[in-house]
């Protein structure tokens, strides 16, 4: 497989990942070079990074945004290596962790209320376009740069390969529980789909004292749901009479399904001035009655990732409920057959890469 260069006259920092070069999405050897660490940079070694379903869209350009070649990943964990001279939140050595953005502008209302995800010139961790002009190029390679606000600490009793799925998977079901106050002890909340996001929104919503239902179209993730999980109740999508005698019970239910589904089941469990918030990212548009939502003054919406002061709120959270994610930990070489697996959601839950022990000599 073929390596290539992308050195601009900036970037100094040389770095190996792996890449995809078109929207075949076939992923190969890449070595390209990342800025020089500026003065509020903190480069560090890559340990591990979570393969999101989002990664799977963006080397395929199933949105459209993508820009090739393509580093993946923005799950990413590791230790700091180096730090530059203005650097106030980290030393080296400290465990560092870099989710689904690297920048933004700073300035904005979004900026200003510490919803950096949100601000207009956002830029993600991978195939976006940094302040500095270069392509940004994720996780699935042996080193990283960031500006350290848009870094989070890792606490040591974390294990640094199933945290690293929090950094996209876990703030993305966080945040909405958060924001839309779903994370009331005694409130009834429905989460469906048992995959990447949807097992540690149950961990999240048990350790917030909220009473959790499971929907799912697989009457086989039952056990593992309220067993393994921990999760209150459990609903078979496809099943009519389970779904109709769970009408109007639910507070608020949180959609983790990126595949195109229909809403109105979900909308008709939801009680009067209930929330069905979206977080899953379906490539074709979804169908909404408008109807349902007039009578029961219900509220569908949707929610991105988080803020850097959420996300660290939220790994701090996890550290002291003991939330980790569920992963298969894989060589980077398996990535194109995870990214397969993926595809048909043949994984529990979460697919990590060992980065560090797949590019040593």
């Amino acid at each position: 497989m073929g390596v290539e260069s992308n050195i601009g006259e900036q970037q100094t920092n040389k770095a190996i990942g792996w890449a995809a070069r078109d929207s075949s999405g076939l992923l190969s050897p890449f070595h390209f070079s990342r800025r020089k660490t500026g003065e509020k940079d903190v480069m560090f070694k890559v340990l591990y990074c979570g393969i999101c379903h989002s990664d799977l869209h963006m080397v395929k350009n199933d949105w459209g945004i993508s820009i090739y070649p393509l580093v993946p990943g923005h799950e990413i964990v590791g230790v700091v290596t180096e730090i530059g001279e203005k650097v106030e939140k980290f030393k080296i050595g400290d465990k560092i962790g870099v989710g689904y953005m690297v920048g933004s502008c700073g300035m904005c209302e979004s900026c200003n209320d510490e919803l950096e995800n949100y601000c207009p010139k956002m830029i993600p961790t991978c195939s976006a376009i940094y302040h500095d002009g270069a392509t940004t190029y994720g996780g699935f390679s042996d080193v990283m740069m960031a500006n350290e606000n848009f870094a989070v600490h890792i606490p040591d009793t974390l294990p640094l390969d199933a945290t690293a799925p929090l950094l996209c998977a876990g703030i993305t079901v966080y945040s909405p529980l958060r924001h839309f106050g779903l994370d009331k002890p005694g409130t009834h909340v429905g989460i469906v789909g048992l995959g990447g996001l949807g097992h540690v929104a149950v961990k999240f919503a048990k350790a917030m004292g909220i009473k959790v239902t499971v929907i799912s179209t697989s009457p086989d993730k039952k056990k593992e749901a309220i067993d393994n999980l921990g999760a209150d109740s459990f609903l078979v999508s496809r099943d009519q009479n389970q779904m109709q005698g769970a009408m109007s019970t639910m507070d608020g239910i949180i959609d983790t399904v990126s595949a195109v589904h229909s809403l109105m089941p979900l909308i008709g469990l939801l009680k009067s001035q209930g929330k069905l918030i979206m977080v899953g990212a379906p490539n074709k548009p979804l169908e909404l009655s408008i109807f349902p939502l007039l009578l029961g003054r219900k509220i569908v919406g949707g929610s991105c990732t988080g803020g850097m002061k959420e996300t660290q709120e939220m790994i701090n959270f996890a550290a002291k409920h003991n939330i980790t994610s569920h992963i298969e930990l894989i060589p980077i070489h398996y990535v194109n057959t995870a990214m397969e697996r993926l595809l048909k959601s043949d994984v529990k839950y979460r697919f990590v890469i060992d980065v560090a022990n797949s590019f040593n000599p």
